[in-house]
This record gives C-alpha cells, sequence and structure tokens, in this order.
C-alpha cells in the first residue's frame, strides 16, 4: 500500500468542502470521511477512477494509513469467516434497509428459511425504494449488511445455504 498516496487523498478531503471521498479498485475501497460526518452531503457520491495497482483499499472509514491498514486486514479477516453458500448481491447502488419502514420488524432474520421471491431488504436508489428478493430457496446464514448503510453494485448482502 503506498501510504503516501492515501496520506495525500486525507489531505484533499481536509482541504476541500467535500465530507466523504469514496475510491474502488475492484473489490477493494478506501472511503475517507471528514472527523464528524456520519454520511455524504445528500445527492452527492464522489467516485475517482483508479488506475490498475495504483492503491489497494479497505473498506470502512479511515483517518489515517494506519486505521486504513489495519481496516483491511479486518476485511480480509471477516471474509475469510463468512458461513458456505449461496451470496445475495447488491444489484444496485444505493441505501440498504433490512425493514419496510422505520420502527416496523426487519424482512428476514438470521436463520430464517426463505424461498425464491421472498423479500429480502430494500435498496432506496435515487428515492426509489427496490424490493430485493431471495433467488435462492434455503435458510439464511448472514446478514453481512448494517441497516441503513450505503452498498454498491456486486456489494454481498447476504447468505442463504
Amino acid at each position: 500500500m503506498d501510504l503516501r498516496k492515501l496520506k495525500k487523498l486525507i489531505e484533499l478531503v481536509e482541504e476541500s468542502g467535500i465530507a466523504e471521498l469514496e475510491i474502488a479498485e475492484g473489490e477493494e475501497k478506501v472511503r475517507i470521511s471528514k472527523a464528524g460526518s456520519s454520511s455524504p452531503a445528500p445527492g452527492y457520491t464522489w467516485m475517482m477512477p483508479m488506475q490498475a495497482g495504483a492503491m489497494p483499499a479497505s473498506q470502512g472509514q479511515s483517518q489515517s494509513p494506519a486505521d486504513s491498514a489495519s481496516a483491511h486486514c479486518e476485511v480480509s479477516e471477516a471474509k475469510a469467516a463468512l458461513p458456505d453458500g449461496h451470496v445475495v448481491k447488491s444489484p444496485m447502488v444505493g441505501t440498504f434497509y433490512r425493514a419496510p419502514s422505520p420502527g416496523a420488524s426487519p424482512f428476514i432474520e438470521v436463520g430464517q428459511t426463505v424461498k425464491v421471491g421472498d423479500t429480502l431488504c430494500i435498496i432506496e436508489a435515487m428515492k426509489l425504494l427496490n424490493e430485493i428478493e431471495a433467488d435462492k430457496n434455503g435458510v439464511v446464514k448472514a446478514i453481512l449488511v448494517e441497516n441503513g448503510q450505503p452498498v454498491e453494485y456486486g456489494e454481498h448482502l447476504f447468505i442463504i445455504q
């Protein structure tokens, strides 16, 4: 990992008016947020193209190169600890919601049996609520995303066995 590039990106976020910067390359990504900003400004997502091999990245928010490196290790360990099974991936970029409305019970829980066509979650994209349905019968072994968290296209959401 080139810590100089990561430090430069952190400085860019601090000096600019943006609240958050996210850079993705393949399945790896870096998200840098200003202290005190819990989410990006509404309607703004900053994505910058990267050259292949420019910088390995980590998932989660980071304020320093050391934090980024440790976050990358935690993500790698978490992926290794996932149960085997069918992975349901996000079909779009948006915000993940486990329930149909705030305060309502979630569509599914870990250990619940689902059938093809059962609603698993909602992804809000461009002010539209999109129901994500099970594409396989089985038992939900893991829910990989927190309620209200932004998700990317292809991001793993659930594991069904």
